[in-house]
């Protein structure tokens, strides 16, 4: 089976701000809006919603192709990093006239934050042309260049590929007609409750369960409450997140959730029995600042599975 991640590669520069955003933000003055934070610290990480996604699933002995388009200044650093891991970039397309995308990061101390994007080579769409894929392997769409997130649907419905969608950061981009065609015969809908409720304005459903006329599961995340699984069969539950002692940083943690889901979807597991595992691969993500720097033991996932769960069902 092969795991299919499409989505941005990015270089994320992160920074913390020692205060809450909303001690300096008038709300009667927002249509003059002028204001700075000055931040404690930056760094600078591997990052983007697919390659965050595929750096999960490496640890966890997985190895998805990547679909994104990056710029010069990859290879060294970012490419040999995936190298290392063990992951193909046949499926990462090089821009010679852009850099890699850029995100500048700020969180402030209630978790909250304010990011600005820089597309860079995410703007140029993927020529990766799907050489042997069938019914037998699984994909993700997830944010990245809006002409891969049309396009990709399309080969995998086309395919009988499974597929889940994650609208995430572009959901502003869709109208309802591309929001209808990216979204009809998916899998699944991941994303967060905001972002559920944006979806459901735009395709002007009256209920959350009008989505099952176009996917089969709906998981909504819901930050440190975990998340809630809706299935177009009635099915209906709530799988917690790990309590984490020391959280520094929330960047990565749905991209890592993510990885989980598809972990345990790639090994049979029901949608809410896979998405347990998301839980636990979200918490490693929080205890770091930055996305591709948590790391685990098998012993160290299990016991952590354990704690909240119960026996794990399928190993790695």
């Amino acid at each position: 089976m092969s795991i299919y991640v499409s989505g941005s590669v990015v270089f994320d520069r992160i920074m913390n701000f020692n205060g809450y955003f909303k001690d300096h933000i008038l709300t009667d003055r927002l249509h003059s809006l002028s204001v700075s934070f000055m931040v404690e610290d930056m760094v600078v990480r591997r990052g983007g919603c697919a390659g965050n996604i595929a750096y999960t699933l490496a640890l966890m002995g997985e190895k998805p192709l990547i679909l994104s388009s990056v710029g010069t200044d990859f290879g060294h650093e970012y490419g040999e990093a995936l190298k290392k891991l063990g992951l193909s970039l046949d499926g990462i397309q090089v821009d010679e006239n852009k850099h890699t995308a850029l995100c500048y990061i700020t969180t402030d101390k209630a978790n909250n934050q304010i990011t600005g994007f820089y597309a860079g080579a995410m703007m140029t769409p993927s020529a990766y042309s799907f050489p042997g894929i069938s019914e037998k392997d699984i994909a993700i769409v997830s944010p990245g260049n809006m002409e891969d997130m049309q396009h990709f649907p399309d080969v995998y419905r086309a395919r009988k590929v499974p597929y889940i969608f994650d609208p995430g950061q572009q959901m502003p981009l869709y109208t309802k007609e591309t929001l209808t065609s990216a979204v009809h015969g998916a899998m699944a809908l991941v994303c967060n409750d905001y972002e559920l409720g944006l979806i459901c304005k735009l395709l002007d459903l009256k209920k959350e369960e009008d989505l099952f006329e176009h996917v089969q599961w709906i998981v909504c995340t819901l930050a440190s409450e975990g998340c809630r699984i809706h299935g177009a069969d009635g099915t209906e539950a709530k799988v917690p997140a790990l309590p984490c002692p020391c959280v520094k940083d929330p960047t990565g943690a749905g991209d890592a959730q993510r990885a989980g889901l598809l972990f345990g979807l790639t090994h049979g597991l029901s949608m809410p029995e896979a998405a347990k595992y998301g839980s636990i691969t979200a918490s490693y993500a929080i205890e770091q600042q930055g996305t591709q720097i948590h790391s685990f033991t098998f012993e160290d996932f299990s016991r952590r599975y354990e704690t909240l769960f119960g026996p794990m069902p399928v190993s790695f």
